[in-house]
């Protein structure tokens, strides 16, 4: 069985809400939903399961939840942001009944570059490596709530341009969460090195989901990204040492084994299958490797 990965087609049946008609291919997709009434519907259905959607979503709750996102568990307290890409399997747990918010779906092309002037998958919110969860203040969730008010209402009006106005207040959701982000994620330092380490992230991320047993790492090791930007590989790890504050086998070894838990708790592949995919010629030396990182063998993790 391959990474689960939810559609809006079964997004809208799960939830046991209409699939809405005129949000086609003309504009791509935009919905937006209040939290309390959705619990009504994921009671029914059971929880909101762990995987990538085919779908970007933001999310402004209330209440206590735990969030799942990647390989991270955040206990969320009170109020929090969320940023959802579909790179990435995400679930969020309510830890009691009192839930509260609004969320919105939509896809690339909704938000498309001639329309909205953005690259999605360049904007530093939605990084694979980034950290697109912030706990809030009162203060701060009352504004982000106001943004998505005026979502709800703005989608039930006739106005002949209210999705080019939607558009504008998912970007001022995108913009408050970037806000929040460290400015080394945001003003990244626009030299050689930068460059560099900027196109060593762009070749570990293009490998990455790993979706089929057929599908294999082609650059494992720090040696293999040096030869491919054409640099000495002690060069490579010095600008990542300097930009990004980690060894090239560090950031290396993290994100595969991100993507292991990913595959061992999402997928019924087999240890062997899943080895082969992030390049291991052993599965003995994914074990060894695994158990190192994690202290946990791969059957283990995976109970």
């Amino acid at each position: 069985m391959a990474p689960d990965i939810t559609t809006l087609e079964e997004f809208y049946k799960q939830t046991s809400l209409l699939l809405p008609e005129g949000i086609n291919k003309d504009i791509g997709h935009f919905n937006v939903f209040k939290i309390d009434e959705m619990m009504a519907q994921t009671r029914k259905k059971g929880i909101m399961p762990y995987n990538r959607r085919a779908y970007y979503k933001i999310s402004m709750i209330s209440g206590h939840n735990r969030a799942e996102y990647a390989d991270k568990v955040i206990d969320i307290e009170k109020n929090a942001l969320l940023f959802a890409t579909p790179k990435i399997p995400y679930h969020y747990v309510p830890q009691d009944e009192d839930q509260s918010g609004y969320f919105c779906i939509f896809t690339s092309d909704f938000l498309i570059q001639h329309k909205s002037g953005v690259v999605l998958d360049d904007l530093p919110i939605f990084q694979p490596r980034g950290y697109p969860i912030f706990q809030l203040t009162d203060e701060a969730a009352e504004d982000i709530t106001f943004i998505f008010k005026k979502m709800y209402k703005e989608l039930s009006s006739d106005y002949a341009y209210k999705y080019d106005l939607l558009r504008n207040y998912v970007l001022e959701l995108i913009h408050y969460g970037q806000k929040l982000q460290p400015a080394t994620a945001l003003y990244p330092l626009h030299t050689a090195s930068a460059r560099v380490s900027s196109l060593f992230i762009e070749l570990l991320e293009r490998q990455f989901p790993i979706e089929s047993v057929h599908q294999k790492l082609s650059l494992r090791t720090a040696k293999d990204y040096a030869d491919r930007l054409a640099v000495h590989v002690n060069h490579l790890n010095k600008v990542l040492k300097e930009n990004i504050g980690q060894t090239t086998t560090d950031i290396i070894t993290s994100r595969i084994i991100q993507e292991a838990k990913i595959l061992l708790k999402q997928t019924d592949w087999n240890i062997s299958e899943i080895s082969y995919c992030l390049g291991f010629e052993q599965v003995a030396h994914f074990s060894n490797f695994f158990r190192k990182q994690t202290s946990f063998s791969p059957i283990t993790f995976r109970m």
